[in-house]
């Protein structure tokens, strides 16, 4: 059996406010509803859902396999109820597989289903771990831009893979069909060590590979400047009094001639 394509697109999303006699009390509600088509080969299988939310829970649906309506939750009992009994709204919904889903495959491959973005790759040290007053450092591998949101991300030190403590965040999806993962590594950090974040998304050839070596920290490479300029300032000071030091010492000395015979008195 061939892939299985699911397209999805929000026909609306719909806030509402209720405000009774002006009253200080107010109920906030959304609903929302959703088409999806669904595809096995192409547009040899296709399969129509759409279906209606309550404040983000679903309550009824239509499925064009089953070609009714089909109640989620109590709530959901009358409206199903309801359209199922209604011949024009079911042979409507029941047509979206012709009318709807199946016009739209060429735009949706191209667009979605064929899509394909390289992911971009960030290593770096958790800033509140730079000095750690314990053992193990969190380095942390951000994975973003990259679309279908299929993603493997791998933690290597030294060319050996790290599993143990490797933790991963929630898969975040942005607004422009792209994705972002952060995956990071506690572990501990010696001088010579390589840290490599391998990431495997099919929109890569081969993995794509971020090594990461140890340096010092900003508030390292901050305290070793401000080191490094005291003691260029202490030299320069040193400097300045040793010469104001010994040009006080040259005027106080007293000038004794030359010691020559033409100044001696018998």
């Amino acid at each position: 059996m061939g892939t299985f394509y699911c397209i999805s697109f929000m026909f609306f999303i719909l806030l509402i406010r209720l405000d009774f006699c002006r009253s200080s009390a107010a109920v906030d509600y959304m609903t929302e509803q959703k088409a999806e088509c669904h595809y096995v080969n192409g547009t040899q299988q296709v399969r129509y859902l759409d279906r209606y939310f309550y404040n983000q829970e679903e309550f009824v649906y239509f499925d064009s396999d089953k070609g009714y309506f089909i109640a989620k939750t109590e709530f959901g009992k009358p409206d199903a109820d309801y359209w199922n009994k209604n011949k024009d709204i079911i042979e409507d919904e029941k047509s979206a597989v012709e009318t709807y889903c199946i016009p739209n495959y060429g735009v949706w491959k191209e667009g979605a289903i064929e899509r394909k973005v390289k992911p971009e790759i960030v290593v770096s040290l958790m800033p509140n771990h730079e000095e750690p007053r314990t053992v193990h450092h969190i380095l942390q591998c951000n994975v973003f831009g990259f679309y279908p949101s299929e993603v493997e991300v791998k933690w290597y030190r030294n060319g050996q893979e790290e599993t143990e403590l490797v933790t991963s965040s929630a898969l975040f999806q942005n607004g422009d069909w792209s994705f972002r993962i952060l995956v990071m590594l506690e572990t501990e950090i010696h001088k010579g060590d390589t840290f490599t974040c391998e990431v495997h998304h099919i929109s890569l050839e081969a993995p794509h590979r971020v090594d990461w070596h140890p340096q010092m920290s900003d508030s390292a490479k901050s305290k070793r400047a401000t080191g490094i300029g005291g003691i260029v300032l202490g030299t320069a000071f040193l400097i300045v009094g040793v010469v104001i030091y010994m040009r006080g010492r040259k005027a106080k000395t007293p000038f004794r001639g030359p010691q020559s015979e033409h100044f001696i008195h018998t």
